[in-house]
């Protein structure tokens, strides 16, 4: 993998991820990724990794960080660890952009969805909250629905609606992976 496959840009938010280590060099193992979130009031849908247990450590700036209604602010040093199936959201208020380092164990697939969300933003498939429409979205997030759950509606009223929509995102040329 050269250094451009490792970097992806949110042109939308402007947050920027390095691979350091991904899935397929650990087989399966670990995904670690360097991430830079400038500022932003812009807060991400709360969600879970059902499978994953994921981390955060804060190298530089503040991440503001919510995981089952409790706000954290971590700063330089601190590290969060996220239980797979606890509902959690970050986001940086503060001035300066923030550093982080992310890992995911195991890696399951979470690189592809990151690269699919990434592209969709590239493309301008996004809408004004930062998400494609309910059909684009519903392919996606049935193939990584091992890595990622958006918390509200429940799972498996997600998965229904997604499930009817898919054979019309298939006809519409929607894909489960964007690179």
């Amino acid at each position: 993998m050269t250094t451009l496959d490792r970097q992806i840009t949110n042109p939308r938010s402007g947050q920027r991820m390095i691979f350091r280590t991904t899935g397929k060099e650990t087989n399966g193992a670990l995904l670690e990724i360097e991430s830079f979130n400038p500022p932003s009031q812009e807060r991400e849908p709360e969600h879970i990794h059902p499978k994953q247990t994921s981390s955060l450590e804060v190298i530089s700036g503040k991440i503001h960080f919510c995981m089952n209604d409790e706000i954290r602010i971590l700063g330089p040093g601190d590290l969060l660890e996220i239980p797979a199936g606890v509902p959690h959201y970050f986001w940086n208020e503060d001035a300066a952009e923030a550093h982080t380092i992310q890992k995911f164990t195991p890696a399951l697939e979470i690189e592809g969805f990151f690269r699919t969300y990434f592209a969709l933003a590239r493309d301008g498939k996004l809408n004004a909250k930062g998400t494609p429409n309910l059909v684009r979205m519903s392919l996606p997030m049935l193939n990584y629905q091992n890595e990622i759950q958006v918390v509200n509606p429940p799972w498996s009223v997600q998965k229904t609606v997604f499930t009817i929509l898919s054979p019309l995102a298939k006809l519409l040329g929607y894909k489960e992976k964007y690179e």
